[in-house]
């Protein structure tokens, strides 16, 4: 082969090389770009998909809000139920964490009267499982164009599942709060109770609302979790002694109402108080009812001669007068047309501590005369037995006294009569004469005696002091308290018979009796005050007067608490009680 051939066989060769590569790169690049098309076309479905489901799920979400937004219009429709049905409340205990008040789920049944089928059929059933409904009531209800209607409130599981059963179609059922006091009546004045919406509308449950409690359920935050537990300063031991005595009591002296209060002297803690008759928070259709109410601070009443110890007080503390002074009691005392006299005459001069042991009207109003009338109202509005008192409950009534104080005024004032205050201020104002002096605003929420000190006000001196706690042990030893002693207790205190008012007179047939009282005298731990309304002789008797029915209740009272609340008697070595100094 010549060189001419060999050299077309080589370009022939190249050209035919060429022409293969370049052949062959738009194929490559063809496969390659449809390998592209089907990725992104994979990745478009993949994220149409998604798409989808976060449409189809959004869908769900906003149907769910909807139905909800449905059930709020149709309960707006019919009596739609408040926040505070389904709204918790704290519980409420005594010092101890025992339980007062607390809360227990119930479910209520409602209708939505545009789905009922057949009205009649459903009351029917209805009626098998809720036999004294109201058919009228419910037909009317059922046959409403509306989309709420409740029809029972309060059901029990039991109810509730036989009318599940029963498979009515609208009717469904709506979970409540309800409010459970499982001591009963033990303490009814003091919890109070709520309405059926779960509202306080009574005691330390209107309290609690109105302390800020009504707020949080109107806003949905009263969730029970987040509640912390109400403690009050009441002891539920002591509670149940002090009712039981003074149930005892009424049906003893077969009187009307009774009632107590047990009050820590250094602190202003109720320990315990009763006012009977009451009624069981659990069904409280009776708390209207006039004879139920807390008479101990919502009533008023003339508080007879354990006002005497308040005139007696304010003699001393004004200095002119002291334990040695004596008065003329041998005649009745007139003023302006009126003769005062002594339940039981001394016909006699008296010292202060006979005009006190003998209950002399008429030594205690010459003591009262000694300070004068400008004197004796400032003593009476320093120890707050004027003016409303600052207190939890609601239920707190304002004393009444005379538009214009004069001189006989203040004279039956000094002895119990002419003005009227709750005995819950009178024990107030008594735990002020024994305890050195200090008055303070009582509570029903514990009070360390930090806080106590802080809040206390002195109003007499506490030589004054001395010698009251020394007068009302001398009463208890030798006067008209004898049947209040207990032994080791070293009990003091004063009676109290006060005539009612009866169609505009004083009537000697209905009297309201009381006793104030403190222990251990010599250094208070706790005041009570126990009182007996209209009560008959005991059987033996020819008289009712307070010493012979308040003063032997008080006495059992502070035998059955004094060991409940921690305060132990006192005896000597031969176990007998021991004198005590002042």
């Amino acid at each position: 082969m010549s060189s001419r051939s060999r050299a077309i066989a080589l370009l022939s060769g190249l050209r035919q090389k060429f022409v293969r590569r370049t052949d062959s790169a738009p194929v490559s690049l063809a496969v390659q770009g449809g390998a592209h098309v089907q990725a992104a076309q994979a990745r478009s479905r993949i994220v149409i998909a998604l798409f989808g489901f976060c449409a189809l799920f959004a869908l769900i979400g906003v149907r769910l809000v909807q139905l909800g937004f449905e059930t709020s219009e149709g309960l707006a429709a019919g009596a739609r139920p408040s926040i505070g049905t389904l709204a918790s409340r704290p519980d409420v205990t005594d010092r101890q964490g025992r339980i007062l008040a607390t809360d227990i789920r119930t479910f209520s049944l409602f209708a939505e009267p545009r789905r009922i089928v057949d009205a009649d059929e459903a009351i029917e059933k209805l009626a098998t499982v809720l036999p004294n409904i109201d058919v009228p009531t419910f037909h009317k209800r059922l046959t409403k164009d509306s989309g709420f209607e409740w029809l029972a409130r309060e059901l029990t599981p039991r109810e509730q599942r036989r009318i599940l059963d029963l498979g009515i179609p609208g009717i469904g059922f709506r979970p409540e709060t309800r409010r459970f006091y499982p001591d009963g009546a033990v303490a009814s004045h003091i919890v109070g109770h709520v309405n059926i919406d779960n509202k306080g509308i009574a005691g330390m449950e209107k309290h609690l609302d109105d302390e800020g409690l009504k707020d949080l359920q109107d806003s949905g935050f009263a969730v029970q979790r987040h509640l912390e537990p109400v403690a009050l300063s009441i002891d539920l031991g002591a509670q149940f002694a002090v009712r039981d005595e003074l149930i005892k009591a009424m049906d003893k002296y077969r009187a009307i109402a009774a009632g107590a209060v047990v009050l820590d002297a250094r602190t202003g803690e109720v320990a315990a108080m009763v006012s009977l008759p009451d009624y069981d928070p659990n069904d409280p259709r009776d708390a209207l009812k006039k004879d139920n109410l807390n008479r101990l601070s919502a009533g008023v009443f003339e508080m007879g001669s354990t006002f005497k110890t308040f005139t007696t007080a304010m003699a001393l503390d004004s200095g002119m007068v002291n334990l040695a002074s004596s008065f003329d009691a041998r005649k009745p005392l007139r003023v302006g047309g009126f003769t005062i006299n002594d339940f039981h005459a001394k016909k006699k001069v008296l010292t202060v501590p006979e005009i006190f042991i003998y209950s002399s009207n008429i030594g205690t109003a010459k003591m009262a005369q000694t300070v004068g009338v400008n004197g004796h109202r400032a003593f009476l509005k320093r120890l707050g037995l004027l003016d409303r008192m600052d207190f939890e409950l609601p239920e707190t009534a304002r004393p009444t006294e005379p538009a214009t104080w004069k001189e006989l005024n203040s004279i039956t004032i000094s002895y119990g009569h002419g003005m009227a205050t709750t005995p819950l201020q009178t024990a107030v104002a008594g735990a002020a004469l024994f305890n050195g002096g200090r008055l303070l605003p009582p509570t029903l929420k514990q009070r360390t005696q930090a806080e106590a000190d802080l809040v206390a006000q002195q109003v007499l001196s506490p030589d004054t002091s001395a010698k009251m706690r020394q007068l009302m042990r001398m009463n208890v030893e030798k006067g008209s308290g004898r049947r209040a002693e207990v032994n080791g207790y070293f009990v003091g205190g004063k009676t109290g018979t006060a005539e009612k008012v009866k169609n505009g007179r004083y009537s000697k047939n209905h009297r309201f009796n009381a006793f104030l009282a403190a222990f251990p005298i010599d250094d208070p731990r706790y005041v009570v005050l126990v009182f007996i309304d209209e009560p008959k002789p005991e059987e033996g008797q020819k008289s009712a007067t307070a010493g012979l029915n308040a003063a032997p209740t008080t006495g059992a009272i502070i035998r059955r608490v004094g060991p409940i609340l921690g305060v132990q008697p006192r005896f000597g070595a031969d176990g007998e009680p021991m004198l005590i100094k002042f």
